[in-house]
């Protein structure tokens, strides 16, 4: 395992355990959920499912599901606002994100501030892709701005450090950070404190 990340039992065999008995207790809820998101995102005549190339555990790709929340066009759309918008551009290279994002939908603005687009994910954690709690997957073309290699030792995760922390207020770079800080300390008792954050902060609707 790659130096700095605490390794034992909980991390090789105990956290797999409970991700998947996580997955168990919560489909009998989230798939009707996930069923109706994707249905309600189709209305605008695109898909309900968007699946994204991400970096997983050991640098293996894998196709990260959310329920759809941008546009169809969403790229062209990018590219163009970003060209007629230099500000913008410079937010979005700091962050990898716009806190004004033209390609997000009605439905979806609501998605992503219950962080309810990502309930798709337990697909990813339960094929094992994805953990419940670990450093949040990035996109192929950012692994050259993000410095937390301890990130390649862990299954990325749906929730994490920087989500309950710094969240929004985070450059891409200080989310790198609070990844490798979380693999060095990973314990059962970190992850549950961090799930217990995530749910309230999915009802205080601060996601983006």
């Amino acid at each position: 395992m790659t130096a700095g990340t605490r390794e034992g039992f909980y991390v090789r065999r105990g956290k797999r355990a409970l991700d998947l008995l996580l997955c168990l207790l919560t489909l009998p809820v989230a798939g009707p959920l996930i069923l109706a998101f994707a249905l309600l995102a189709r209305l605008d005549g695109g898909p309900g499912f968007y699946g994204q190339a991400r970096v997983g555990r050991g640098g293996k790709l894998f196709k990260c599901w959310k329920v759809r929340t941008m546009v169809v066009d969403a790229d062209d759309r990018l590219d163009a606002y970003l060209a007629a918008n230099p500000e913008a551009k410079r937010e979005w290279e700091v962050a990898q994100k716009l806190r004004n994002d033209p390609r997000i939908t009605t439905f979806g603005a609501f998605l992503r501030t219950t962080s309810l687009d990502e309930l798709p994910q337990l697909w990813n954690i339960f094929v094992g892709d994805m953990s419940f709690v670990g450093p949040r997957p990035f996109t192929p073309v950012q692994t050259d701005i993000y410095n937390g290699m301890s990130y390649y030792a862990l299954r990325p995760g749906l929730t994490g450090s920087w989500q309950v922390g710094a969240r929004n207020d985070a450059s891409f770079a200080t989310r790198a950070i609070h990844d490798s800080t979380y693999a060095r300390r990973v314990s059962l008792w970190l992850d549950l404190g961090i799930l217990l954050r995530t749910a309230r902060v999915v009802l205080e609707r601060t996601g983006r």
